[in-house]
């Protein structure tokens, strides 16, 4: 299982709701959003893009990134919102960009947006079928696009299809292995259902296994129980640990933890997760040729196991527009 601390949740705040800018920093989101597309209406695009700026010279949590959400590049609000970042005294970490359908759409973003903004990183959302007909090529379309979203919404609502888990399947499964053939990250789309904590668990445990990275949450309340459902719990930690041990103590040589043969694939991988959830090693072990000895141990920090959830995932009925759906 692959985990990443970099977008395992994503919240959304419209621009033109400043007095929430700071809650969504604070809300503990790895990636803490100001929105100037569906949650904006049209009269106000332009009094979002000028509140916007203000929503990156607030303070943040350090381990939380923040981004905005530029309108589709197809139309003038997109260009326009580019143009406004340029301007911007402090760049945005992150512009999502949604209804990508071609690996054009984010090269156009990357050269509008130029060197004005040389560190800042990319997200494309697939949420058409000709997006998804296309996904391999977006996610390998620049060395700045770190991530894929699915777009449950608009690609039910294009394709005829329920939001339900069964009938997006093929959908998700396309966006997973173009995300990961690319080496990005990959997140799911939000579960609408702001009160039903259960079937959210049992979708984000779904999307954790078919190898997303995260999931988009709607609402401030679902982003802890996104972050607990994409994050290792303690025998996961545990066994990455145990591995990492045996790894250094054999010089990463096949051997057998747990009763399972690994080799050189669950070292790399269990050193990864030590490094980002893990505060150490159990146990002093000797570090072989070629590989960093291990940190002075401290005790983990405990992570709470999801409980179990009923099966199967809940429909969740669909509203006659996306902009309804994204509702927060």
């Amino acid at each position: 299982m692959k985990y990443s601390r970099y977008c395992r949740s994503l919240l959304s705040t419209p621009a033109t709701a400043v007095p929430r800018y700071a809650a969504g920093h604070r809300s503990g989101a790895d990636i803490s959003m100001v929105d100037l597309e569906d949650s904006v209406p049209p009269a106000r695009k332009e009094e979002a893009r000028r509140r916007a700026e203000g929503f990156f010279t607030l303070p943040s949590a350090a381990a939380t990134r923040c981004a905005v959400r530029i309108n589709t590049i197809s139309g003038p609000d997109g260009l326009r919102d580019l143009l406004a970042l340029r301007q911007y005294a402090v760049k945005p970490p992150l512009v999502l960009i949604p209804m990508v359908e071609s690996r054009r759409d984010v090269e156009i973003v990357e050269h509008v947006l130029g060197p004005e903004c040389p560190d800042t990183e990319f997200i494309a959302v697939v949420e058409t079928p000709r997006g998804l007909q296309h996904a391999a090529g977006i996610a390998s379309s620049s060395r700045r696009l770190r991530a894929l979203v699915f777009g449950s919404a608009d690609y039910a609502f294009a394709t005829g299809a329920r939001i339900a888990w069964d009938a997006l399947a093929y959908a998700r499964g396309v966006l997973v292995n173009s995300a990961r053939a690319a080496g990005i990250e990959v997140m799911d789309a939000p579960f609408f259902e702001v009160h039903d904590d259960g079937a959210l668990r049992c979708e984000a445990a779904l999307a954790k296994d078919m190898g997303f990275s995260g999931k988009i949450a709607v609402h401030p309340r679902q982003v802890p129980l996104i972050n607990e459902a994409f994050s290792p719990d303690d025998d996961t930690l545990g066994r990455a640990r145990r591995i990492v041990a045996a790894g250094r103590e054999n010089g990463r040589d096949i051997t057998v933890v747990d009763g399972v043969m690994i080799g050189i694939p669950f070292f790399e991988a269990s050193q990864r997760l030590v490094e980002e959830f893990g505060d150490g090693l159990p146990g002093p072990s000797a570090p072989s040729p070629g590989i960093d000895g291990p940190s002075p141990p401290r005790p983990a920090a405990p992570l709470r196991r999801t409980p179990a959830t009923p099966h199967p995932y809940p429909d969740v009925p669909r509203s006659t527009t996306a902009t309804q759906e994204r509702e927060q």
